[in-house]
């Protein structure tokens, strides 16, 4: 007579196959949503990905390399909340390290899977490929606890505890998790162990009161407050909350570069963005002058905050995160986000809107049809394509500070890696939103010389019948790089080769619409025959910057920020 497991007794059918590991991890992500895994094979990985191909449900999607693939599960996260990828171990993961490192700064839940060489190989310590030759398994491993929220090594024995920790942890921390795998054990049964489920944490409710009681004494004081929006808004699902807190106490709201998206952009008390000294002069002022500062999910960066010119006086914010609350100079520890929000909301202020109708960069199109390409006369008509439920994707550089002034229409969802900045992130993380989001129109925003990293998952969004217009600017060079170089002129490092871009797709064994344009009547014609394009083939319109050096308005106030600044350091 057979030992009896848990499995068997929860389930008196007589012959009954107990999971895999490989088979209840997909299990798990099938669970939150995830219907497609991306990556690249590798032999460490084989066994993981012949499970998902008999497996019902969930996809394969193959990047053209992991560093892609990561960037790709990056944008499929920010729109179906989660991803996952899988690599094989050494070569492929540490190719992907920058890709979970960013996702890691940007406040994305991501499952990175590494298959590993098989468990007595690693016990005898064998020399295997793909290792650094030492007998070491665990480098690599080690390096990851660094950039991911939580790690784990997968074993049949631990998977029905270690699995669903992994994935509670990333959706708690919005941070990516590291889960590794010996090829050999991914299809041995797992054992059942039935694990207590962790309580989810609620706020302190005595420490919540007092926090209301803070700000409701800061507010029957105030005359001009503002509502600041910030990245974690987006990032814990606050959105919706702050829309109501907005419409509660009905007092100006802007967002800060890395929160774009965090509002909706057509509510009637939204006045911009804010960028310190180098966006907006009116909300610059109405901010500077605001006499109680509600600021949610703020990151207080170098580049969220036009190099810290962005100024707030902490005796009159109220600093919201996800789980803690700062008003003036007191700390609240351990108050959701969520349960503070609905707090002020309720204290009974209420403001009087807008003085006056808020005006954006880009609400009217200027310019006759045979101008050459410049800033002031591309972003409006930008402004004026977008379409309720778009999907947007900035690039690194000078296209993520053009489009912060791009005022969006409802339902939006904006990608940007406004903190981590890595240039290339953008076409993966498009070809990622185009397959998380099949129905919805994906823009795709990008220069010359971010393209140029990652340009091989064009070929992958032609591969799966992706469809989205990739608008490309080329400038001739890494123009950002440019102008935050204030020391030396015409530097030979950020000179790049010309391609041709519009013949991407045919390189790639594609077919697509590609035109190259040089004039605002160009550029209108070929966004117009891009939206009938769109529905049967991939769109590219390559645009010819006039001027190399041109720039949107944002970028310049940078560049003479900085040269005031380096004047003032030679000096000293």
């Amino acid at each position: 007579m057979g030992i009896m497991t848990a499995e068997d007794n929860s389930n008196p059918q007589a012959g009954v196959t107990q999971k895999t590991l490989g088979q209840f991890l997909f299990d798990c992500l099938k669970l939150e949503g995830i219907t497609e895994i991306f990556g690249v094979a590798g032999d460490y990985n084989f066994t993981l990905l012949d499970t998902l191909e008999r497996y019902n449900g969930v996809r394969f999607i193959s990047g053209r390399n992991e560093l892609n693939s990561g960037y790709a599960a990056d944008g499929y996260a920010r729109i179906r909340k989660m991803s996952a990828l899988i690599t094989t171990f050494g070569v492929g993961e540490l190719s992907a390290c920058n890709a979970i490192a960013g996702a890691n700064s940007e406040h994305v839940p991501l499952i990175h899977i590494v298959g590993a060489p098989p468990e007595m190989d690693q016990k005898n310590h064998k020399l295997m490929h793909h290792t650094l030759m030492n007998g070491n398994f665990e480098v690599f491993h080690e390096v990851y606890k660094l950039i991911t929220a939580y790690t784990a090594v997968l074993t049949p024995e631990n998977a029905k505890i270690e699995i669903p920790t992994a994935i509670r942890m990333a959706k708690e921390k919005k941070k990516p998790v590291y889960l590794v795998v010996a090829d050999d054990l991914v299809i041995k049964p797992i054992l059942s162990r039935i694990e207590p489920v962790p309580q989810r944490p609620s706020s302190n409710l005595k420490t919540l009161q007092a926090a209301t009681d803070h700000v409701r004494k800061l507010l029957e004081r105030a005359h001009r407050p503002v509502i600041l929006v910030d990245v974690k808004t987006m990032r814990f699902g606050l959105e919706a909350a702050v829309r109501q807190l907005a419409d509660a106490l009905n007092v100006p709201v802007a967002t800060m570069m890395f929160g774009k998206g965090a509002f909706d952009e057509t509510h009637p008390n939204y006045i911009g963005m804010y960028e310190g000294s180098f966006g907006s002069s009116k909300v610059q002022t109405l901010v500077g002058n605001a006499d109680c500062v509600i600021a949610v999910g703020m990151i207080w960066a170098d580049n969220n905050t036009g190099n810290f010119t962005a100024k707030l006086n902490p005796l009159v914010t109220i600093d919201i995160q996800p789980e803690m609350v700062k008003v003036a100079e007191a700390d609240y520890p351990n108050v959701f986000a969520a349960d503070m929000l609905l707090a002020v909301q309720k204290v009974g202020y209420k403001g009087q809107g807008l003085a006056e109708k808020a005006t954006f960069p880009y609400d009217q199109i200027t310019g006759s049809t045979e101008k050459p390409l410049t800033a002031t006369i591309y972003y409006p008509r930008f402004q004026q394509m977008l379409k309720e439920g778009d999907i947007v994707i900035a690039e690194t550089g000078t296209f993520y500070n053009g489009m912060a002034q791009v005022r969006m229409p409802l339902n939006v969802t904006y990608i940007a890696q406004g903190g981590w900045e890595a240039i290339g992130y953008a076409t993966p993380s498009a070809f990622g939103a185009c397959i998380a989001a099949p129905d919805r129109r994906v823009l795709l925003f990008t220069g010359d010389g971010s393209l140029q990293l990652t340009a091989q998952e064009i070929s992958s969004m032609l591969y799966y019948g992706c469809k989205p217009i990739i608008f490309i600017l080329n400038n001739d060079g890494y123009t950002i790089e440019k102008y935050l170089n204030v020391k030396t002129e015409d530097q030979q490092y950020n000179k790049i080769p010309r391609w041709s871009y519009a013949k991407l797709a045919e390189a790639f064994g594609g077919d697509a619409f590609a035109v190259t344009v040089r004039t605002y009547g160009e550029l209108d014609q070929a966004i117009s025959q891009a939206e009938k394009e769109r529905v049967n083939r991939l769109c590219i319109i390559e645009m010819i910057a006039a001027d190399p050096m041109d720039a949107p308005e944002n970028m310049r106030r940078m560049r003479d920020y900085l040269e005031i600044q380096e004047k003032q350091r030679s000096q000293n």
